[in-house]
């Protein structure tokens, strides 16, 4: 089936890298009738197949960035949560998904998932944590088909800590056990970057992109 992947750009997010990465993902389908492109206008994500919400620095930033684009939160609010449209968020993506952040002050996300944005309590690593790290704790999903045993990439020094454990697909530990993949039916979230994790990343949006 023919798949329409939007990239939804507000200007803080690795769109290139995502880019590049949902094009590998979707090559073993053997299709050149598949659609990737990048967006800031919310007219484009109506049709789309799957949506892809990138995201890193500050959440604030992000937050602002998302509710700067006209029509935007209200289309992807349609999309993603009436339409049930398959949507996955990328570490501050992912995090925008949340009810509130206490990022440098306390901030309201799109309460998609409930939950709230907080900061690693590291008493032996440094912060932020950057580089790689496995997922531990896993629950069976499709989306973590063939990733159970692979390391990720991860840079930050906040997480999700959803209020209903059963919205948590996956943990990582850094001194705190945080978790590192959520879900709420169709909607999927990753603290790490998948466009920057090499063939389990890859292998990964390729599992989100076999869902429907």
């Amino acid at each position: 089936m023919k798949k329409k992947v939007v990239i939804v750009d507000y200007g803080l997010g690795n769109i290139q890298s995502a880019i590049n990465s949902v094009k590998k993902a979707l090559s073993s389908e053997n299709s050149n009738n598949n659609i990737v492109e990048k967006t800031s206008d919310y007219k484009f994500i109506k049709d789309a197949s799957h949506i892809i919400l990138p995201g890193q620095g500050a959440f604030e930033s992000c937050i602002k960035g998302l509710q700067k684009l006209d029509g935007m939160i209200d289309e992807l609010q349609n999309q993603v949560l009436i339409k049930k449209k398959p949507i996955f968020g990328i570490c501050v993506g992912m995090q925008l998904f949340a009810t509130k952040s206490f990022e440098n002050g306390e901030h309201n996300g799109l309460n998609w998932i409930k939950g709230n944005i907080i900061k690693i309590q590291s008493k032996k690593n440094v912060l932020p944590h950057m580089g790689w790290n496995k997922l531990n704790n896993i629950k069976q999903h499709a989306i973590l088909s063939g990733v159970e045993n692979e390391h990720f990439y991860f840079v930050h020094s906040y997480y999700f800590m959803t209020q209903k454990e059963e919205n948590i697909l996956a943990y990582t530990d850094y001194d705190t056990n945080f978790p590192s993949i959520v879900n709420e039916k169709n909607i999927f979230g990753t603290q790490f970057h998948p466009e920057k994790s090499s063939k389990a990343g890859i292998k990964l949006l390729s599992n989100f992109l076999l869902l429907n």
